[in-house]
């Protein structure tokens, strides 16, 4: 493990297990209502805590939601073992994570029903979802850089540009699948995130 991937797993955050429960619900409303459904009150009905066992954690409903996408995020990075080292593999874990991304419960719903709400939560700010999928990025981005398959650059610049040119097409994909086939958008990506990090 490189430097840069033991500080990535340091930093991630954890949560007890109150805060799990209460994180769970806002998963179950944002699956079942959307962003929209998630109050303070209906969460702590749902997670069995008071109003205030929440403002003690969180500031707001907003941030709950927040810290629950992180939380959704987080599980789908820890199902990577081993860190990519070289471009063909970082670009296959991209892919990996977009196939996961779009398969939970949670963003599927965003993505299909509001993706407005999804752009709020993902695309108008750097949040600390993107910050936990940058960190990833950059440390693979980096060991590539080692193995020659990537070129040498900012990996943390690079990593951004991956992020960037993935959420779009993450975002725009039902929208453009009457213009391009499955297998075709696949391709294409690949072909772009592949170029960006060639040497």
């Amino acid at each position: 493990m490189t430097k840069r991937q033991a500080t990535l797993a340091a930093s991630l955050p954890s949560w007890d297990a109150t805060q799990t429960r209460i994180l769970d619900a806002a998963d179950a409303l944002i699956a079942m209502r959307g962003v929209r459904g998630v109050t303070i009150a209906e969460l702590a009905r749902r997670a069995g805590v008071s109003r205030p066992t929440i403002y003690r954690n969180w500031s707001d409903a907003d941030d709950v939601v927040r810290a629950a996408l992180l939380r959704r995020v987080i599980g789908i990075l820890a199902g990577f073992d081993e860190p990519a080292t070289t471009r063909t593999a970082i670009v296959d874990d991209v892919f990996r994570f977009a196939a996961r991304f779009r398969a939970d419960s949670v963003y599927r719903h965003l993505l299909a029903e509001e993706p407005e709400a999804f752009t709020r939560y993902t695309l108008e700010r750097v949040g600390s979802s993107q910050r936990a999928i940058l960190a990833w990025l950059a440390a693979a981005i980096d060991a590539a850089q080692d193995d020659g398959s990537v070129r040498r650059d900012d990996p943390q610049a690079m990593a951004v540009m991956m992020l960037l040119i993935t959420q779009s097409a993450l975002l725009s994909h039902s929208t453009v699948s009457e213009l391009i086939d499955e297998a075709s958008w696949e391709r294409e990506l690949r072909a772009a995130l592949e170029g960006l990090l060639r040497p």
